[in-house]
């Protein structure tokens, strides 16, 4: 058959899309909706390349300094000193900088017109915004300068990214001191360049399969959407064979239809994509927000998808046509058809199985695994529940009998087409089998990119961190007196440290001398009488249990070199200096006479706290100013805001002050990040589920107007139609989340196998995956139930 026989045929049938009167264009623009939200969601997917880029630009271009890099620039006319003061305000971020200018050709940040003066700051439109609301009370008085601009664009990796650039003039002296603080003479890649020892192998796995995941369901309702209407597209196929057209060339038509349905459903995925980047700067998902400017598809990506929608809406009506007899007199589908076969369609998730099996065991292996065997198997697996939910539903719907009139209603409906039920909910169940193998994937490496920290959050909720080069005195009680008055704080706890050790410079051994009130110090160990005045020793912990140093079993000593340094008697150096940094304090000091060894306590506020504990008037004077502070907070959760209360205060002591929040686990930032990719990719793919599952649903009810405008005209009672569309999603759903829930179960497991982590199931969620894609659908029935009620009118038997 020549190309031109296919063009004249392709077109022919693309006419009679847009020529076939009202109903005609309701069907191809309810076609291109659902098409256009698949090609929307997959435009977005394409720009991801560009937003990560753009986003890693903007970032690179405003970096000032690493420590290491920043003390080794001298002092010119053209360099500013910069200090990091983030913070943080009801969990989200606050980018803070500090700036002093040493000259007049010092460096402005990107997007800043000028450095802000004594007093004043630059701020982010979204910081601005939030400063001057109500709700930004409490970061008002945290930030107390004047705002006199706001950071342009260039300067910020989103629009909804709280920063800002203050003036301070306390900064220079730091240089060199505090690892917040550093000199440099241009903003962009300033400093080091990051370690990138490149991503766990697990990871990568992660990323393969959430690709397919959440594309997948999004090929599933381009393929539904471009059969809709189908029963009565054949009918006027039976038409075209009464004029005399033959079968091939009718299903050419047909598939002229559908491409032109595509077709517009491209323009309307442009349009949808066009609008969704303009809306995705006011939309913060997960902390994170992009500028619409960021979204720009790949062009190679975009031409991919241009070429591939219109080729799979031909190839998915030409297969959906193949067990269709069309003939002049009308289409023998109407005739019991005959039963699906069962053998093919396993056949899908058993090679999905074969090709995943050479890779168990080597997802951690280096990354030795074969990406395309990977993405094969999960795709087939994932195409496997499209093939079996039409059999499933056709079996089961087969031997439903009894019941009410609306169970009847819908199982005799299922029934005769239980084929256009399952294509309905293939999407959802995609979705949920994916999404509970992403889910027990993640929850099996979970531990291997989660470590303890050694905090427990039940002692302390926050911790104030107080660099020695500001020069609080967290010793003398002051500053555990203010945060103990602070609004929403239980108590308060206040430690002062410094480093100590054998000899001036270079020391081998070294240890912490720790100083604070008797109460304070009973919070880190027991002590079994203590007055102001006296010393403990602390011994280091073996492990991070905290059980004490390891003893020797031939002569019972300590094996641990830091004992020499508890000794009463023994001579030590306060600060010492280092080759490869600035001179330190140097303080010598006798450990006391009398000074008792004590033991930790099992519920230490630190753990990794050890040396000497000492009380305020047994420390060393000349040591104080080089002792950098520490102070526990135990909030009263029963007050609102009383961790913002608490940085409040924090700014206060000490601007440059550090005040974060306990947790008792810490997750690797690649993890956390990958984590993240996947909350908002499902976020947008169950907004595009539940969209196309309501415009299929409209167009399903579309098809039975006349149906249930003769069933109500013959007396039928609205309330037992509603409930037989309500079953007719419900049955198919439910034997659709069954079977998600195999595969995906099934998938899970091998992929944790692939991992070589040890193959739990977690049922809770296992039932939240499935209740989420059950609460969808359920949505969506709602959302058309005023339509129903429109249609179920005696008008609708009105025809032209």
């Amino acid at each position: 058959m020549s190309a031109r026989t296919w063009v004249r045929d392709l077109s022919l049938g693309a006419r009679f899309a847009v020529t076939g009167g009202r109903e005609g264009w309701t069907r191809t623009l309810l076609t291109a909706v659902g098409v256009g939200l698949g090609v929307g969601l997959l435009l977005l997917t394409t720009a991801l390349p560009s937003v990560i880029g753009r986003r890693h630009d903007r970032d690179d271009a405003r970096r000032d300094f690493s420590f290491a890099a920043a003390k080794a620039i001298p002092r010119a006319d053209d360099t500013v000193v910069a200090a990091h003061v983030d913070t943080s305000f009801h969990h989200d971020d606050v980018r803070g900088r500090l700036l002093q200018p040493e000259g007049p050709e010092a460096p402005v940040p990107p997007g800043v017109r000028a450095l802000p003066g004594a007093g004043e700051m630059v701020v982010s439109p979204a910081l601005k915004k939030l400063l001057d609301s109500d709700d930004g009370a409490l970061l008002r008085e945290r930030l107390p300068y004047r705002t006199v601009g706001t950071i342009g664009e260039s300067g910020l990796m989103g629009p909804g990214e709280l920063a800002y650039y203050a003036y301070s003039g306390k900064l220079a002296p730091r240089v060199g001191k505090d690892a917040s603080v550093g000199r440099v003479d241009h903003f962009g890649s300033a400093g080091d360049p990051q370690n990138d020892d490149g991503m766990p192998p697990v990871l990568i796995l992660l990323i393969l399969v959430i690709f397919v995941v959440l594309l997948m369901p999004v090929a599933v309702f381009i393929a539904a959407a471009v059969r809709f209407g189908g029963e009565r597209r054949d009918r006027r196929l039976a038409a075209l064979r009464l004029v005399g057209s033959d079968g091939g060339m009718t299903r050419r038509i047909a598939a002229g239809e559908a491409l032109a349905g595509a077709a517009f459903g491209l323009l309307f995925g442009a349009g949808f994509f066009l609008l969704g980047r303009e809306l995705v700067g006011s939309v913060d998902l997960f902390g994170i927000s992009v500028y619409p400017s960021y979204l720009t598809p790949s062009p190679l990506l975009a031409v991919l998808v241009a070429l591939a929608v219109p080729a799979a809406a031909v190839l998915v009506t030409l297969f959906a046509l193949r067990g269709v007899v069309i003939e002049p007199l009308g289409v023998v589908r109407t005739a019991k058809p005959a039963r699906r076969r069962l053998w093919w369609r396993l056949l899908l998730p058993v090679a999905g199985l074969a090709m995943l099996y050479p890779m168990i065991g080597k997802g951690n292996d280096d990354g030795n695994f074969n990406q395309y065997l990977v993405i094969g198997g999960v795709l087939l697996l994932l195409i496997g529940v499209t093939a079996l939910l039409p059999w499933v539903v056709e079996s089961v719907v087969g031997r439903l009998d009894s019941g009410g009139v609306s169970w009847q209603l819908a199982v005799r409906r299922l029934q005769l087409s239980s084929g256009t039920a399952a294509r309905m909910v293939n999407g959802i169940a995609v979705a949920v089998a994916g999404a509970i193998a992403l889910q027990m994937l993640f929850a099996g490496v979970e531990d291997d990119f989660t470590k303890s920290t050694g905090r427990d959050p039940l002692r302390a909720q926050m911790e104030i961190d107080v660099n020695s080069t500001s020069r609080v005195d967290t010793v003398g009680g002051k500053v555990e007196t203010e945060f103990k008055h602070t609004k929403g704080v239980a108590s308060a706890v206040a430690l002062s440290a410094v480093s100590y050790g054998e000899r001036r410079k270079d020391p081998e051994l070294s240890a912490d001398l720790t100083v604070g009130t008797c109460a304070s110090l009973r919070e880190i160990a027991v002590l079994p009488s203590c007055h102001d005045g006296d010393v403990f020793a602390l011994p280091e912990p073996a492990d991070d249990s905290g059980q004490g140093p390891v003893y020797s079993p031939e002569d019972g000593s300590a094996d641990n070199s830091v004992e020499e340094l508890l000794k009463p008697g023994r001579k030590v150096f306060l600060n010492p200096s280092f080759s490869d940094s600035e001179r330190g304090a140097e303080v010598a000091w006798t450990v006391p006479e009398g000074t008792r060894t004590v033991e930790r306590r099992p519920d230490a506020l630190q753990n990794s706290i050890y040396g000497l504990l000492v009380t305020p008037s047994a420390a060393p004077a000349k040591a104080r100013p080089v002792m950098y502070g520490r102070v526990y907070v135990r909030l009263d959760h029963s007050v609102p805001d009383a961790e913002e209360h608490v940085r409040n205060t924090a700014a206060r002591v000490d601007p440059f002050a550090d005040a974060w929040t306990w947790s008792s686990q810490e997750t690797s930032e690649q993890y956390a990040a990958v984590r993240t990719g996947l909350f908002i990719g499902a976020t947008c793919v169950l907004a595009l589920i539940g969209a196309s599952l309501l415009v299929s649903q409209l167009e399903q009810l579309r098809e039975r107007k006349r149906l249930l405008s003769a069933l109500v005209a013959f007396g039928t009672r609205r309330r037992t139609l509603s409930l037989s569309v309500l079953w007719q999603s419900a049955i198919p759903i439910a034997l659709g989340l069954v079977l998600a829930s195999v595969v995906g179960l099934t998938l899970g497991a091998v992929l944790q196998k692939m991992s070589q982590v040890p193959v739990r199931v977690y049922w809770g969620s296992v039932l939240s995956m499935t209740g989420v894609g059950a609460g969808v659908v359920l949505a969506v029935t709602v959302l058309s139930l005023p339509a129903l009620l429109r249609l179920m009118r005696p008008e609708g038997l009105r025809t032209e």
